[in-house]
């Protein structure tokens, strides 16, 4: 390979790059130019190789990740890059399901379920089946079903194995689960979990649809591999079964998210499950200067449960590592807030290059009121998605009827908005007689009239019906941003903003503005292609256009991340798990506190994973530095309205010691005076235990008060059953340690477990 024509990759990448046949594992580390091995070994395949551009596919896990490898295959190899399948695992699914689900019994005109959807639908589920959600929270249910979908197991198993255990609370779940997936399909509809699990289902039990997709993709490539479930690795492993070209890349120091169902498994045990499997490591970092890898190196070196591998750079030593540790919170914001000023003052980094990164979103607003007061532009990732606000989600509830009228909660949504006299409990009767007749709630507002008690609601429901029927046939002539326009005129929503008048309307008005954008670029995208853009296709190129389901499908797969580009000269705040496959100029790690971060349930978890998790999220935040790196604490925080103590992050004792030697900023930043920076040989004894109350206003529990004591069996609302083993006195709350029957020995504060003594 001609190097002009991989970028000058270096020898690792080279080789990674130029592997044609079997299975390829390569352990990139971060900022190691993995993508640009990617998108070389595309080029390499098509232009060296001859192999069919609609033989290779690779998957990511954000769009914004698939937009940049198009992009750079595009200009490497200049013609086919639409042919070259890469997408999202959701999108993927999606385009298979579409075409293929009929046959495992669903409708092909489905709907995508956000997480908000999903709440609505549990919600309504809760309420039929009497289930009181002050105990059982519908959030409980998701996560639990989402797990279940995760490792494949579907509500029939899930309730098998819940009468085995003869647990009650674990049959009450894999009811809900049952009802949930009923209800789903009757709405026409899919949640997230299910575009992989059913995908599966649907190659395993149609065999000539899986060898179709064996065949057209031929060579495989999965990014961000460590990131995957089960479920994801089934996928990617039934497609790969009759060819065995699969290269997987990823990094298992940067596993993050197995909160999320991600198993890190799958890249420690590839070679195991592929043993012909080649594996190559990449090391180099291109990103950051070589104190900041000595820091992130040091760091992750304490996990166990890892594949060995040490980032090192030609960049030079750069900054040295800045610890700084604070009297309180607010000292800690002032000066993160008061050098982001400062760097921009001197010219040394613009706003946009300063990144304030931290473990949980709570952690942002202290930052956030002194931003304001400097009166310096930010911009917070996790806030609330474009596509979940009110107007925005009407909207597309309006289009989703048009499209799909079965979709109960897009139904029950926009009935009544904007308002036009239909109350609740007109449309709680119609939606139980829906329920009880097992029919879809709008074909029951069809003939809304003959529903008992209905009265005059029923002459408003059958005008809300005629409306969208109107406009369902105004939807087969146009286009999605002439369906938005009509949908915004014929309903009044747009009348209504505009007569409110006040600043909140006219911003929701350029919120639907920017809806209707988002619809004309979509259009845009079919310009240059007669096939799909999204999905590519060689063998099966088709005449296509823009359609309201296609639309539809694409708002449902987007993500906040994929929309930030960093042009703006804004500090951007997020948390670390967002700031992942993200590099900043000059990142700020605030509150690196024990209990904060790492977290506190992981220092009170007897499971040595959590941690090593917590560790690789830190790793993950000291890797997106790039030239300046600054790690700050505080000694007291607020905590739900006390103030609490808190000791320095033990990850702070694992960075390297030879880096204070050359540091011109040793101390830490104290109301008490300074003291040697963590990792220092001359660092202070700890004197201060983990967090604790400084005051409390209300008086500690006594084990009369919880209502059980050490022998009795009690019930957790996650956990379930388990034996009291010790209550000890924690300060403001007792501290139980129970023995549970499923997930073994927790420790927990009784104020926030909520064990009950059982019967």
């Amino acid at each position: 390979m001609e190097n002009k024509k991989t970028y000058n990759l270096n020898p690792e990448q080279l080789k990674a790059a130029t592997h044609l046949d079997g299975p390829l594992l390569i352990l990139a580390g971060a900022g190691s130019g993995k993508t640009r091995v990617l998108t070389s070994r595309i080029a390499w395949l098509i232009e060296e190789k001859g192999i069919a551009p609609w033989n290779i596919m690779a998957i990511t896990f954000t769009n914004k990740a698939a937009r940049e490898m198009k992009e750079r295959v595009e200009r490497m190899v200049g013609t086919w890059p639409e042919a070259v399948h890469v997408a999202t695992f959701h999108s993927t699914c999606v385009r298979i399901l579409r075409r293929d689900i009929d046959k495992i019994g669903y409708n092909k005109n489905f709907d995508i379920y956000d997480s908000d959807d999903s709440k609505s639908l549990m919600k309504d589920i809760c309420r039929q089946m009497e289930i009181d959600t002050k105990i059982h929270k519908e959030k409980m249910f998701l996560a639990r079903i989402s797990h279940f979908k995760d490792e494949l197991i579907d509500p029939a198993e899930c309730r098998e194995a819940a009468i085995e255990m003869a647990d009650q609370e674990e049959i009450r779940i894999a009811d809900v689960y049952q009802e949930y997936q009923r209800r789903l399909k009757r709405c026409n509809a899919l949640d997230f979990d299910d575009l992989i699990c059913l995908t599966v289902r649907l190659f395993r039990e149609h065999r000539d649809v899986l060898e179709h997709y064996q065949e057209r993709w031929k060579y495989l490539m999965v990014d961000e591999y460590q990131d995957t479930n089960k479920a994801q690795f089934v996928f990617i492993s039934l497609l790969a079964q009759k060819w065995r070209n699969l290269c997987v890349v990823g990094d298992d120091d940067q596993s993050i998210y197995r909160f999320r169902g991600a198993d890190i498994g799958n890249i420690l045990n590839f070679e195991e499950i592929f043993p012909e499997t080649e594996v190559i490591r990449l090391e180099q970092n291109y990103r950051s200067t070589q104190n900041i890898l000595d820091a992130a190196n040091s760091v992750i070196a304490n996990n166990t449960g890892r594949k060995r591998k040490h980032l090192w750079t030609d960049r030079g030593q750069g900054d040295e590592v800045l610890v700084k540790r604070f009297y309180d919170g607010r000292e800690e914001a002032r000066y993160i807030v008061d050098d982001i000023a400062r760097q921009k003052r001197q010219g040394t980094y613009a706003y946009k290059d300063s990144a304030v990164l931290y473990r949980t979103n709570a952690q942002s607003r202290g930052i956030e009121e002194q931003l304001l007061y400097e009166n310096i532009p930010y911009t917070i990732i996790g806030g609330t998605n474009f596509y979940a606000r009110r107007e925005v989600k009407d909207i597309l509830a309006y289009l989703r009827i048009i499209s799909n009228s079965s979709d109960d909660i897009a139904v029950k949504r926009i009935i009544n908005v904007p308002k036009r006299g239909i109350g609740q409990t007109s449309i709680a009767r119609v939606d139980d007689y829906a329920h009880a007749h097992g029919m879809s709630f709008y074909d029951v507002a069809r003939m809304a009239d003959k529903v008992p008690g209905i009265g005059r609601g029923g002459l408003k429901i059958r005008e809300f019906v005629h409306l969208i029927e109107e406009m369902k046939k105004t939807a087969a002539a146009c286009v999605p941003s002439e369906l938005i326009k009509t949908v915004l005129e014929r309903t009044g929503y747009e009348a209504e903003l505009k007569l409110e008048g006040t600043d909140e309307a006219k911003d929701r008005l350029e919120n639907l503005g920017e809806l209707l954008n988002k619809a004309a670029s979509y259009e845009s995208s079919f310009s240059s292609s007669g096939s799909d853009p999204s999905f590519g296709s060689g063998v099966e190129a088709q005449e296509q256009k823009p359609t309201l389901q296609g639309f539809l499908e694409e708002v449902s797969l987007v993500a906040e991340i994929d929309s930030f580009d960093g042009e703006e000269d804004r500090t951007v705040l997020m948390t670390i798990h967002s700031a992942k496959g993200l590099e900043f100029p000059n990142v700020y790690i605030s509150g690196m506190d024990e209990g904060l971060f790492p977290s506190y349930q992981s220092t009170m978890s007897d499971d040595p994973a959590d941690m090593e998790e917590e560790r690789r999220l830190c790793y993950v935040g000291i890797t997106r530095a790039m030239n300046r790196l600054t790690l700050t604490g505080a000694n007291m925080r607020m905590l739900r309205g006390q103030m609490q103590w808190y000791e320095e992050s033990r990850f702070l004792e694992e960075l390297p010691k030879s880096r204070e030697k050359s540091s011109p900023k040793k101390s830490l930043s104290s109301a008490y005076g300074s003291a040697p920076a963590a990792g220092s040989p001359a660092r202070r004894k700890k004197t201060v235990p983990k967090p604790f109350l400084l005051k409390t206003e209300s008086a500690p529990v006594s084990s009369a008060d919880l209502g059980y004591e050490v022998g009795d069996t009690v019930r957790h609302v996650k956990f379930g059953m388990g034996i009291v083993q010790e209550i000890r006195d924690g300060g403001r709350d007792k501290e139980v340690t129970v023995d549970f029957e499923t997930y073994g020995t927790k420790k927990m504060f009784a104020g926030f477990a909520k064990l009950k003594k059982a019967d």
